[in-house]
């Protein structure tokens, strides 16, 4: 009897816990949007634990270090608002001049589905494709949730430049491999 009681308590203590935190939750993380290959109604607690599970993926697979302006020279102290918008200095190596793209502005016009055959694609240097590609769908969808639940923001950045072309924007330049 003492047993079955006690049980109760927890279940009781774990539900009121749940509760008080779903707020806070819900503030944090915000609203998702809807997803473009998903039902609109497909905002329920799994959707937000997949929004959490994106942003978590994002910080650390380095997302940031390149499509955050300032992430990495600041060691992460950017304000979530200007998370993946792009950066207009480049990365320049044999294969030409790229810059980080604005993953805000490009998952606005791409279905999941989409964006996960783009991620397993080979791009150009520097950006691990591979790292990508290894991921799971579930992974990749979190990743997606995430990066639309912030909403589109900055600008397109600098096309690609073709080696040799004239370039008027910071580089960080790779050196040929030997």
């Amino acid at each position: 009897m003492n047993k079955i009681r006690l049980g109760a308590q927890i279940a009781g203590v774990i539900g009121a816990a749940a509760l008080t935190c779903l707020p806070f939750g819900i503030f944090v993380l915000g609203t998702p949007r809807a997803y473009a290959d998903e039902p609109s109604s497909g905002t329920s607690g799994v959707d937000a634990a997949s929004v959490a599970r994106g942003r978590y993926l994002v910080k650390t697979a380095g997302c940031n270090d390149c499509h955050t302006p300032g992430y990495a020279r600041t060691a992460g102290r950017v304000p979530e608002s200007q998370w993946l918008i792009g950066d207009s200095r480049g990365f320049q190596g044999p294969w030409g001049t790229t810059y980080p793209a604005n993953l805000r502005r490009l998952f606005d016009s791409l279905s999941a589905a989409q964006w996960r055959q783009i991620a397993r694609q080979p791009a150009r240097p520097p950006m691990p494709w591979f790292a990508l590609r290894d991921m799971t769908d579930e992974d990749l969808t979190a990743i997606y949730r995430y990066v639309r639940s912030l909403g589109p923001a900055g600008e397109q950045p600098s096309p690609y430049v073709a080696p040799g072309q004239p370039v008027h924007t910071p580089v960080i330049t790779f050196p040929a491999e030997s």
